[in-house]
């Protein structure tokens, strides 16, 4: 079910994205933050949902630490980006994201029960490997300002963590 929406992803992440790739620029650290920014916000809103939707408690808590770690990430951003004065820059990177966090929603809100949980587990495990990979191989090589990469390099680390603990709450659902 969400195969279409990992490979439009990680195409767009890990490929560096069709308009970046062509071309052969790195986004901006303006860009930069708003891809980070935006990645976060898809993923509190695909929590929120699970919290609305899930009976089993493993999946509500999962959810409920992506919201917490995901908002408080994104605070960090906005304190950051108003301190350098810089505004993020809308993109087709995080315009390609939210598109398909939409597309991925629809198809969420449609299911129930063990159906739902796998579906939103399964893609919490896809979208953390590819928003990990676009922050190794892209945004953290591509970010200018000192105080941005760290920021970036911290995200890092707990999403690597949300990986492991999304791979460990999908292997109590099989």
């Amino acid at each position: 079910m969400s195969i279409r929406h990992t490979a439009a992803l990680a195409a767009l992440l890990l490929l560096g994205t069709a308009p970046f790739a062509q071309a052969a620029d790195k986004p901006t650290d303006p860009q930069i933050a708003h891809i980070a920014y935006t990645a976060g916000v898809i993923d509190v809103e695909a929590a929120k949902l699970a919290i609305e939707k899930s009976k089993t408690k493993e999946v509500v808590d999962f959810a409920n630490d992506m919201v917490r770690d995901h908002e408080a990430v994104n605070v960090q951003a906005l304190d950051l980006v108003k301190k350098l004065k810089v505004t993020p820059e809308d993109n087709a990177t995080s315009q390609a994201l939210s598109k398909a966090a939409a597309e991925e929603r629809a198809k969420l809100v449609k299911l129930d029960g063990a159906a739902f949980d796998k579906a939103y587990v399964d893609n919490e495990v896809a979208y953390h490997k590819q928003v990990n990979g676009a922050l190794e191989t892209l945004l953290i090589p591509s970010a200018q300002n000192a105080e941005l990469k760290s920021l970036l390099e911290t995200g890092l680390k707990i999403f690597q963590g949300h990986e492991q603990h999304a791979e460990h709450v999908a292997g109590m659902l099989k």
